[in-house]
């Protein structure tokens, strides 16, 4: 039973070192941050041209619509159980240890190579801006080994990670004013590229909208669902957000809310200016603008889909090194991971830790294998909340609910069954990779972590 050992919750407004900075618009923003940008600028194209063809807009809303239901339940838990281990904080206090290791292990995979994935994609968006400007960077330092292009190494996506890992370092006032500068240019951006592509659109490029059938809808989904990852990592700010139990709710559901919408609208626009075959590259928004004679313009998306995918990579990076975080206080990894910098506030350990390990997959490994991955990852931890929030309601019906998911449990369970449906979309391949991640995560849980977790060494202690 030492393995289903559940952890106190605690209180959502405690002094836990980390500096209180970020109002509910502030999460918002983190969360819009987080969310758009691989998405619009990089997978809308390539998930199109793959999988569903203009039918895109229809996964935008399957994907969107699973979101939606585990963001209900997130809201809910965030609100009572808070922390700053997101998901993995609430397995802990609903589910007991192992299934919180489980996840949490899942999560670093989910954050970890999301980070790589969108470091990939700016890579791309970075070498067309600075070709744009007349000084093409070679492929074989701009790609990765094993894409067809003579790559050796992607330096840009290792070094963009670096340069977060330092500001990450700094502090979260600085990442917050880094991030909000960010978002509201993307922002524009997209706004700009929906009021010229509006006036270029050929209807007939939409036919046929269903080319490959409704298992490519939901194939699509499977895929672009990597787009959604980041409303969640808004529940890892508990710790720094003024008044956790109100604004991390508003975060996560409003970002979710606006970016569901630009992506539905964006998308439709995109396959109705160019045809779908021709969607497939890194870079695919600023590539139908230059093709419909807008170099210029192309020029600004390039330098949009820039500051959107930073944000990303920061908002993604900042939530895994919190969840990191949690878990090494909670004895699961290394107590040495946990300490915090007096000065900056920040846990400076975890953020390079980490860093040099996603920097090192963002250099040598592929886009389309690195987001099912993310995808696998977010999934298994939304099911969990979505499972976590139910449990908590029969163990803890005395807790404090700021938030409560509607409808319950219908709400949760049908949040189960549609991640569980879109898993069922991801490759073999996919599966494979996570069964081998998570059997690995296993071993060093029964070596490790079960021994040294804090609970634990209480139980020792007691007995």
């Amino acid at each position: 039973m030492s393995l289903f050992r559940t952890k106190p919750i605690g209180d959502c407004n405690a002094d836990t070192g980390l500096k209180r900075a970020l109002t509910a618009f502030d999460l918002t923003l983190l969360g819009i941050g987080a969310i758009i940008g691989a998405g619009i600028f990089v997978l809308t194209g390539i998930a199109a041209a793959t999988k569903a063809g203009p039918a895109i807009v229809l996964s935008y809303v399957v994907a969107g619509g699973v979101c939606a239901l585990a963001a209900l339940s997130y809201a809910e838990l965030a609100a009572a159980v808070g922390g700053s281990g997101s998901a993995y904080g609430y397995a802990y206090a609903g589910l007991g240890e192992i299934i919180a290791w489980i996840i949490g292990w899942a999560l670093m995979l989910e954050y970890g190579v999301a980070v790589s994935a969108v470091a990939i994609g700016w890579s791309g968006y970075f070498a067309n801006g600075m070709q744009a400007i007349g000084f093409p960077i070679p492929a074989v330092i701009a790609t990765a080994p094993h894409v067809g292009q003579g790559g050796l190494v992607n330096l840009p996506a290792m070094g963009i990670i670096a340069a977060l890992t330092v500001l990450l370092c700094v502090g979260i006032t600085a990442s917050k004013w880094v991030n909000t500068t960010a978002v509201l240019i993307k922002l524009t951006v997209v706004i700009l590229f929906i009021f010229v592509a509006a006036g270029h659109v050929k209807t007939e490029n939409w036919h046929d909208f269903m080319p490959f059938g409704f298992n490519g809808v939901m194939n699509g989904a499977s895929l672009i669902f990597f787009a959604y990852i980041g409303f969640d990592a808004v529940s890892t700010a508990a710790e720094e957000a003024r008044n956790p139990q109100r604004d991390l709710p508003i975060g996560i559901i409003a970002s979710l809310v606006v970016c569901t919408f630009l992506y539905i609208l964006v998308s439709a626009l995109l396959t109705g200016i160019a045809h779908y075959s021709t969607l497939n590259n890194p870079s695919p928004v600023a590539q139908a603008m230059l093709n419909l004679g807008f170099n210029s313009f192309a020029g600004v998306i390039a330098f949009g889909a820039i500051a959107g995918l930073t944000t990303v990579m920061l908002v993604v990076f900042y939530g895994q090194t919190r969840i990191l975080l949690a878990m090494s206080r909670d004895g699961l990894l290394p107590k040495a991971l946990s300490r915090i910098n007096a000065r900056t506030k920040t846990p400076i350990p975890v953020i390079i830790g980490a860093g040099m390990i996603l920097a090192s997959i963002a250099g040598f490994a592929p886009i389309g294998t690195v987001a099912e991955m993310a995808n696998i990852g977010t999934l298994a931890a939304f099911v969990a909340v979505c499972i976590g929030v139910i449990v908590l309601r029969y163990k803890r019906p005395d807790l404090h609910r700021p938030f409560k998911t509607p409808f319950m449990p219908v709400v949760p369970i049908l949040g189960v069954l549609g991640c569980l449906w879109l898993m069922s979309h991801l490759s073999p391949n996919t599966w494979r990779y996570f069964a081998t991640w998570m059997t690995l995560g296993l071993v060093v849980y029964f070596a490790f972590s079960m021994r040294s977790s804090v609970l634990a060494r209480q139980a020792d202690t007691a007995s």
